[in-house]
């Protein structure tokens, strides 16, 4: 499934414990499962509802080629949060698709990437 036409999608679930790579990258994580094959893998603008406040966020839907991949899950970095998400149910929105995953050669050009894409999602919910 496809939202680049403007439809977005929510995925609801339980907050895992991943690698905390994404931590180590200096934009933290919230890890769910996706069971529902047919949404598209990638980089989405997103949202995030807690606690009856909404943060900006962004989304990898894939399975981290990088970093040696894995099973296929969402991580979203939610702008702003600051606290304790595991084992806590979320609802994230997937907004609009930025670009489909891919590989990266350094964990710095994984770094720099995801800073590209901050500003990206940033523009488009608004800063």
């Amino acid at each position: 499934m496809n939202i680049d036409n403007g439809v977005s999608i929510h995925i609801e679930g339980e907050v895992l414990h991943g690698r905390r790579l994404g931590r180590e990258l200096g934009f933290p994580t919230a890890n769910m499962e996706v069971g529902d094959p047919t949404i598209e893998g990638g980089v989405y603008a997103s949202r995030v509802e807690i606690d009856g406040t909404t943060y900006r966020a962004m989304s990898n839907l894939g399975c981290n080629p990088s970093v040696g991949g894995g099973p296929r899950h969402l991580e979203t970095h939610l702008f702003g949060f600051a606290g304790d998400l595991y084992g806590r149910r979320i609802r994230v929105e997937l907004v609009r698709k930025i670009r489909d995953e891919r590989r990266f050669d350094s964990l710095e050009a994984l770094r720099r990437q995801i800073g590209e894409d901050r500003r990206t999602v940033l523009r488009l919910l608004g800063d």
